[in-house]
């Protein structure tokens, strides 16, 4: 028996459960095939449960610095497991929800690897799906490295790192990215000794190099050691971790993070398939892959280059548009707002970072930010950056006190 619809969407992460979801309300017959657990990466290994175990560092390491604001807890501990436990509870109802909504919306889910035959052909389970329009979502994976590769034991990835079930004593982390930052983050703040180590000559290679400089120095604040420009050799695995670097040096670490990278699920392609999320291999984040679902489905456009980056923790760092080092000296303007200027920021006792603004014609072309909430600031310059919006014409909008946002304000005029 074949089984016909509108859509089949193979991948249920975000790229594909948006399609799925945005199919229904446009009124179509939609078919959504998972091998495994619906939500992808994202959900079940990925963005959620890395910020559900964030928060309880955060959390943890505000509660320990409390005497300053006058609060006073002598004896705060971490129960680790209890923090795997709230994490996996997250994850779990978040899925819930999600399968909850795919149902109550008409989406029929197909819980099997699917193979798709043709432009309008997928196979699953022994039956065979006749589609209007097939959407490939099948996202990626952790890369692997010669020398490198993971063991679930000793030496993990992002997917092994988030079954740990104790805190290391210490642990070196292999990248520097939003997944490696995030996680020297995590375990400085619950007490383990952290070394990164890095490949390129900073920090958040792909950050601003300002936003670099000052990553490397909030890490040597909290005592992160720090290797930079340096390859990892080899790694022996014997009692502790023996990490041999190109510069000869060796580390020993308790456990290891490889965190360099994804690589696309292996995906031979078909011609007239709509590729989409990390497959597609463009921008390997969760909200470019809902934006080109929603582009799909609704022909809804979005601008590529305006795709916001965030590295969660504390401070946040945001960015979006042209980094200061890849533009000609006397072609911008810049203004930059340190943190501490802003009131709001000493009332939460987090005065590090600062708000950068690159314009060009009193437009602006790039913004950096390490401050709280800096997710939620960048959004407010991507809206500005999108619609064209002048420097002059934000300078008249009213920013509420006291605010981050007002960093925002104060830095317009340095332009």
């Amino acid at each position: 028996m074949n089984y016909k619809f509108d859509i089949g969407i193979v991948g249920s992460g975000p790229a594909g459960y948006t399609a799925a979801l945005h199919g229904r309300r446009r009124g179509l017959s939609v078919v959504l095939f998972e091998k495994s657990e619906i939500g992808g990466v994202c959900l079940n290994r990925g963005c959620i449960p890395t910020k559900a175990v964030l928060h309880s560092a955060e959390l943890y390491e505000e509660i320990k610095s409390g005497d300053i604001l006058g609060i006073k807890a002598p004896d705060v501990q971490i129960d680790f497991s209890k923090v795997m436990d709230r994490k996996n509870q997250v994850v779990t109802k978040l899925r819930k929800g999600l399968e909850l909504s795919l149902k109550n919306s008409g989406v029929v889910t197909v819980n099997s690897e699917a193979k798709i035959k043709d432009k309008n052909t997928i196979e699953a389970n022994g039956q065979i799906y006749i589609c209007n329009q097939i959407i490939a979502a099948t996202g990626s994976e952790p890369k692997s490295i010669k020398g490198m590769e993971t063991d679930n034991d000793k030496v993990l990835n992002s997917d092994g790192i988030l079954n740990l079930t104790t805190i290391p004593k210490s642990i070196a982390i292999i990248g520097s990215g939003a997944i490696g930052t995030e996680w020297a983050r995590i375990f400085a703040a619950f007490g383990a000794e952290v070394t990164v180590i890095e490949l390129a000559d900073n920090l958040l290679p792909l950050a601003d190099i300002e936003v670099s400089k000052r990553v490397e120095r909030i890490f040597k604040a909290k005592k992160i050691r720090i290797y930079k420009s340096v390859r990892v050799e080899k790694i022996d695995r014997e009692n502790t971790c023996k990490i041999k670097l190109s510069n000869g040096e060796i580390i020993e670490s308790d456990k290891v993070l490889v965190a360099v990278g994804r690589s696309i699920n292996n995906s031979e392609k078909v011609d007239g398939v709509e590729y989409i999320g990390d497959v597609c291999g463009e921008i390997m984040l969760a909200h470019y892959a809902s934006k080109q679902a929603i582009e799909i489905v609704d022909g809804i456009k979005f601008d590529k280059t305006l795709v916001p980056s965030v590295v969660y923790g504390n401070p946040e760092i945001a960015w979006v548009g042209q980094r200061e080092q890849d533009l000609e000296e006397g072609s911008y303007k810049k203004s930059t707002l340190l943190i501490s200027a802003i009131g709001k920021s000493h009332c939460d006792n987090a005065t590090d970072g600062f708000i950068k603004i690159l314009s060009r014609d009193s437009k602006i072309i790039g913004a950096h930010i390490i401050s709280k909430e800096a997710a939620s600031l960048i959004q407010q310059i991507i809206i500005a950056m999108q619609n064209n919006i002048t420097v002059e014409d934000l300078k008249e909008v009213c920013f509420a006190h006291p605010t981050y946002s007002e960093g925002i304000f104060e830095a317009l005029f340095g332009l």
